[in-house]
């Protein structure tokens, strides 16, 4: 066989042991989401486990990101218009930002969605160690991360990933 022959095959045998990976394998892709436990600014408390079966969009911010600030009429329309269809959104305020300016920003906004504190980093850290805001992950029902975006989601997009994930 001539060189070039034996790196087609060798490239087609890879592919071929890559694509099986990710089909027997879905993991692989979409990784299974920490098992964490949300503080909420109400005091309520609120982990991943107890939401399995409905998607939910874990949103880290910061009172000082406009980016923030700029996403989060369009995160209230979400929560408006899929919230009783399943959909559950988790504002996760960077453990920089200190409680009462998160407090004051959420009544001040008239935040309706989940919105939790995070004093020790510890959903941060188990996110990955989110540095950047707004950082927003996409969990489907079975408890996966389907999606991941740093910065401004793509609203269009993220509605059509959500369908058939919903309720009715």
């Amino acid at each position: 066989m001539k060189r070039k022959d034996l790196v087609i095959a060798a490239t087609l045998i890879l592919l071929i042991g890559l694509g099986a990976a990710i089909w027997f394998a879905p993991g692989l892709l979409h990784p299974q989401a920490p098992e964490v436990r949300f503080r909420g600014i109400d005091g309520r408390s609120l982990s991943l486990s107890e939401l399995r079966g409905k998607p939910v969009l874990v949103n880290f911010w910061a009172t000082t990101c406009p980016g923030c600030i700029k996403e989060m009429p369009e995160l209230v329309r979400l929560h408006e218009e899929l919230g009783e269809r399943g959909l559950v959104i988790i504002g996760v305020a960077m453990p920089y930002d200190k409680p009462s300016d998160v407090i004051a920003l959420a009544d001040r906004r008239k935040l309706p969605y989940f919105i939790a504190l995070d004093p020790q980093g510890e959903v941060v850290r188990a996110f990955g160690g989110v540095r950047l805001t707004p950082t927003s992950y996409l969990i489907d029902p079975e408890g996966r991360i389907v999606f991941k975006k740093i910065g401004e989601p793509d609203w269009q997009r993220l509605r059509r990933d959500l369908a058939p994930m919903l309720k009715g």
